[in-house]
């Protein structure tokens, strides 16, 4: 038990998936898992424990940003003995060749923030997800026939919807970083896991455009990301 998880040692899996919405982990639990409980509700961050396939899986919300995603993966890693998160959860597209509900396979995460100037005194802007992680959930995607793109993205601290130039902000990204779209969470989440020696990835569902002006709505974003969380689970069987 921690400040931010009520949940007691042994009730947390070695692997979690973890969308940012509470109410999404809430949907995954009682649409995809069986024998499930609820093992903490702290602040509202729900984290349900049950099967998938007999494979015992925990799914707990991050919340939003990379504060949140810090505070929660190190509690999981360090506190919990959780050694595999993937992220799931919803990102903007930068790029035309990218059409709302794909999926995005996160390679490198690249941010202008400081969490890991905060965490550890080192002057980092992009770190890699897990290769093994990763070379599992693309062999598990074609296995499923899910189309699944590996791409680079970009971790902001500000919604790209509330920045007054979004599109200087788009400019002003590294080009040889080939970044592709943008979400919130993913460079806390690799950069922890990098620091404590474990694993981490993130797939993300495409749920609005910068280029093409489309966004999905607040109902669909928690509920139309069904091959996202097929993809998630279907690799956790495989570890």
């Amino acid at each position: 038990m921690t400040i931010h998880n009520e949940a007691q040692k042994g009730q947390i899996a070695k692997i979690v998936l973890m969308p940012g919405d509470p109410l999404r982990a809430q949907y995954i639990a009682e649409n995809f898992l069986e024998e499930y409980q609820l093992v903490s509700k702290t602040r509202n961050i729900f984290a349900y424990t049950g099967r998938y396939k007999n494979k015992e899986i925990t799914i707990m919300a991050s919340g939003m940003g990379m504060p949140s995603m810090g505070i929660y993966s190190y509690e999981l890693y360090q506190f919990y003995d959780v050694d595999y998160i993937i992220r799931i959860g919803s990102c903007g597209s930068y790029v035309e060749e990218l059409n709302l509900l794909d999926i995005v396979l996160v390679d490198q995460s690249y941010t202008k923030g400081n969490f890991a100037e905060h965490m550890s005194g080192e002057t980092c802007d992009t770190v890699q997800a897990s290769d093994f992680l990763n070379s599992k959930i693309e062999e598990t995607a074609k296995e499923q026939k899910i189309p699944c793109m590996k791409t680079n993205v970009a971790c902001t601290e500000c919604f790209d919807s509330y920045m007054v130039k979004p599109e200087e902000y788009v400019k002003s990204l590294p080009k040889e970083k080939n970044i592709t779209c943008s979400e919130m969470e993913a460079f806390a989440l690799f950069y922890t896991a990098k620091k404590l020696g474990k694993k981490a990835a993130c797939l993300l569902t495409v749920v609005d455009s910068n280029c093409k002006k489309e966004n999905l709505t607040t109902e669909a974003r928690e509920k139309s990301l069904h091959n996202m969380i097929q993809l998630a689970l279907e690799t956790a069987v495989k570890i």
